[in-house]
C-alpha cells in the first residue's frame, strides 16, 4: 500500500490535544505513524477529556501557535498539512496567515466543531472565519454533516441537500470536499465526495456496529494527509483513507478502552488481541 523507497514522508498536524489519546493531535500522530509518515505537531488547544466527554478546554495564545508553525517550517520539510481543532477566530486568522506562504502544499482541513460526545470545541465566531480564510487555502475539506451544515448555514437532511452543500463549499476554493455520513442514522456510512469540475461521488461503506468511534474524523483526515504526502492523487488518497479508517474501526470494535466511546485501533496491522 505504501511506497517502499528511501524518501521520508513528513506531515504536520495543527490542532487540539486529546488527553485520552484517541483523537486530536494524538490520534493524528498515531495515524501518521501507522501509514509510514513522520509526524510533527502544532498544538492550538489543550483539552481535559476522556471517552465520556470533554471536561475542559484551554486555548493556546495565537502568537505562540504561529511560533510553533514557524519553528517547524524553518527546519523541517513538510510534505502535507492537516488542520483540526481551531478554538476561536483569532487562532483561525493566525493559522491562515502562517499557511498562506505554503498554500501550494497539500492541506487537509477537518473543521472540528463538536466532540463525539456533542461537546462544542469551537467558538461560534470562528466558523465564518474558517469559511472565508481557510477553505480557500485547503486542498481537501472533510466536515461531517453537522459541520457542513454550520458552514453553509442550514440543516442538511437528505442526500440531495448534502450534495448541494458540498458543491457550495467546493466553490470557495478547495480541490475537493468530503462530507462524512458517519453520523447519519442509516445502515451504511456513506460519504459525499466532490472535486473540482463538480463530479459528485458517494463513497459507500457498510456501517461498523461499534460504540468505539472516538477520533474517527481526525483519523480519516490525517490518513488523507498521509496518503497525499506519499504522492497519491486526491481521489485515491480519500479512498485509501476510508479503507484505512474502516479497517481501524473494525479492529477496535470490541476493545474496551474507557467507559464511553472508545477509540479506533490505529495500529491494527500489528495489534494483538
Amino acid at each position: 500500500m505504501i511506497r517502499d523507497d528511501n524518501k521520508s514522508f513528513q506531515v504536520l498536524t495543527i490542532g487540539g490535544s486529546d488527553s485520552s489519546g484517541g483523537a486530536g493531535i494524538q490520534g493524528d500522530l498515531k495515524t501518521f505513524s501507522a501509514l509510514s509518515c513522520y509526524g510533527m505537531s502544532v498544538i492550538t488547544a489543550l483539552t481535559a477529556q476522556n471517552t465520556l466527554g470533554v471536561q475542559g478546554v484551554q486555548g493556546v495564545p495565537s502568537k505562540f501557535i504561529s511560533s510553533q508553525i514557524t519553528s517547524i517550517f524553518n527546519d523541517i520539510r513538510v510534505d502535507a498539512v492537516k488542520i483540526g481543532m481551531l478554538l476561536n477566530a483569532s487562532v483561525v486568522e493566525e493559522v491562515a496567515k502562517c499557511l498562506y506562504e505554503y498554500k501550494d502544499l497539500p492541506i487537509v482541513l477537518d473543521p472540528v466543531m463538536f466532540a463525539k460526545s456533542g461537546d462544542r470545541l469551537i467558538e461560534e465566531t470562528a466558523i465564518e472565519v474558517i469559511k472565508n480564510k481557510l477553505l480557500p487555502l485547503a486542498t481537501i475539506v472533510t466536515p461531517n454533516i453537522e459541520e457542513a451544515a454550520a458552514l453553509v448555514g442550514r440543516n442538511l437532511n437528505s442526500p440531495k441537500e448534502i450534495e448541494m452543500a458540498a458543491l457550495e463549499l467546493c466553490s470557495l476554493g478547495p480541490e475537493a470536499i468530503v462530507i462524512k455520513g458517519g453520523n447519519l442514522k442509516t445502515k451504511t456510512s456513506d460519504d459525499c465526495m466532490i472535486s473540482k469540475g463538480n463530479r459528485i461521488k458517494w463513497l459507500k461503506q457498510k456501517r461498523i456496529l461499534t460504540q468505539n468511534t472516538h477520533g474517527t474524523g481526525c483519523t480519516f483526515s490525517s490518513a488523507i494527509a498521509s496518503f497525499l504526502a506519499h504522492s497519491y492523487s486526491i481521489e485515491d488518497a480519500i479512498k485509501m483513507a476510508k479503507i484505512y479508517l474502516t479497517e481501524a474501526l473494525e479492529a477496535g470494535s470490541d476493545i474496551s478502552i474507557g467507559a464511553g466511546k472508545g477509540p479506533v485501533m490505529h495500529f491494527y496491522k500489528t495489534w494483538k488481541k
